[in-house]
């Protein structure tokens, strides 16, 4: 709990300065990227900026070369090399994903789960987009899930909203009301 506290805080630095020059969602994407290179292990990325036993020149050198690398401005390599700095490299996917939260919220972004017994069409897709959009008032980007064990229909999940028109779902609550009667 406490290293997402700290993740927000950091992102919300670096929302307000992008904001600034309008580059939050350029800083979000760089981000991104390094959190990528830090998932992938074998690169052993987050090892090299995150080891204390490496001195800390050799992790600032470092994070400036994947700075480089993403093509980072002035500003966003500050803000790594304070990270290193500050012994908070190891919460970068963490920030990354707080600063993408924020760029979403800002541009009134939501992301959602379609769970459906079989896989759904495009124009299926695109209908069920535009209802939840419209019930949202927000943009909706939809992730799609497969999952037989629901039976039929859909189960739509954007943030707090989730809309379950699932058979399964459905043969519960007829169970459960035939239960009552007895």
């Amino acid at each position: 709990m406490r290293q997402t506290i700290l993740a927000r805080r950091y992102a919300k630095a670096l929302f307000s300065l992008g904001k600034e020059q309008g580059t939050t969602e350029d800083y979000s994407a760089r981000l991104k990227a390094i959190a990528e290179l830090y998932a992938d292990d074998a690169a052993g990325v987050s090892d090299a900026v995150t080891n204390p036993l490496y001195p800390l020149d050799v992790r600032q050198k470092v994070m400036a070369k994947i700075a480089e690398s993403v093509q980072a401005d002035a500003m966003l390599t500050s803000f790594l090399k304070l990270l290193i700095e500050k012994k908070r490299a190891d919460i970068l996917p963490d920030i990354a994903e707080a600063m993408q939260a924020m760029v979403d919220k800002d541009q009134n972004i939501s992301h959602g789960i379609i769970v459906s017994a079989v896989e759904l069409d495009g124009g299926l897709m695109e209908k069920i987009q535009a209802t939840l959009e419209k019930l949202t008032g927000n943009k909706v980007i939809l992730e799609t899930q497969v999952d037989p064990s629901i039976i039929g229909g859909i189960i739509a999940k954007v943030g707090d909203l989730v809309l379950d028109g699932s058979i399964k779902t459905q043969l519960n609550g007829l169970k459960e009301s035939i239960k009552g009667r007895e």
